[in-house]
């Protein structure tokens, strides 16, 4: 009799520091998942937590485990995100890789749609459909609105906070790298075409008020200018379009309160250099 392949795995890998306000909508979210077509590990690989992180985590395990699914909590004394990507990793069993920041909170098709996605030859790297979620202050919400509406958004693929490789798109790199803007690095290692955008999708919280807004906008930029200092060969595979005076012109006279929020944090990220912090911003 011949034996049937094993049952593909896909690892949710998510690195968690002090995130006891938001791991627990996140491993919710992801117990509400539409049926899988595979096996499903998560990793929460906690990093220098002070907090409650970690025993909310170990509170999910029985309720993982009654799905069928494994929930993994690894602790390190030792802080920053790629380190703490990488522990995940290294203990991770599937060929199928999702990393997840611990703020999102999927939709319930996300895991489904982007395991049958990934079951290709091919190196591909998938997410889901960006939603921002409604911020508590105006400022932000104008913000969001103006930064929905760029040509990095509309082009789809985005991954910010929700990105998954299949095992031959998990080759394309190593190690993460101790850099800023993990996301961009993964992003960047596959060209427009390979990569691809489901139907479902996750929410995504972005920095409430000006001066969050600020400090994690300023982050960001440095993140892609490191990137572009650092390994300028990846540039190549962006693929953004540009705005143009013509559509600069028409974000300002269509929604000019957000135009004008989005022109005053881009011009104070301009005037003050980025510093060392990590900023999350919430």
């Amino acid at each position: 009799m011949t034996e049937m392949p094993p049952a593909p795995l896909l690892s949710v890998i998510i690195s968690a520091f002090n995130e006891e306000r938001y791991i627990g909508a996140c491993l919710g979210s992801l117990l509400d998942q539409d049926p899988v077509p595979c096996d499903v590990e998560v990793i929460v690989s906690a990093n220098a937590c002070t907090d409650r992180t970690e025993e909310i985590v170990e509170g999910f395990v029985p309720r993982f485990a009654a799905r069928g699914w494994t929930l993994n909590c690894l602790s390190s004394p030792v802080p920053g995100k790629p380190a703490a990507l990488n522990r995940a990793d290294a203990a991770a069993r599937g060929d199928l890789r999702a990393y997840l920041d611990a703020d999102i909170v999927c939709s319930p098709g996300l895991l489904a749609e982007i395991a049958r996605r990934l079951d290709t030859p091919a190196a591909l790297y998938a997410t889901g459909r960006l939603r921002v979620a409604r911020a508590a202050s105006w400022i932000t919400r104008a913000y969001a609105r103006l930064w929905c509406r760029l040509p990095f958004m509309k082009s789809g693929a985005v991954g910010a906070g929700f990105f998954a490789v299949n095992a031959p798109g998990r080759a394309r790199w190593g190690a993460f790298p101790d850099i800023i803007s993990d996301d961009t690095f993964v992003r960047l290692q596959f060209a427009p075409g390979e990569r691809a955008e489901v139907a479902a999708g996750f929410e995504w919280p972005m920095a409430e008020g000006l001066a969050n807004l600020v400090r994690v906008r300023r982050r960001q930029d440095a993140g892609v200018v490191e990137i572009a200092q650092l390994y300028p060969n990846l540039l190549a595979n962006e693929g953004k379009a540009g705005l143009g005076k013509a559509g600069i012109l028409k974000l300002a006279i269509t929604d000019p309160v957000a135009f004008a929020v989005y022109a005053t944090v881009h011009l104070l990220v301009r005037t003050r250099p980025q510093g060392a912090e990590w900023s999350r911003g919430r």
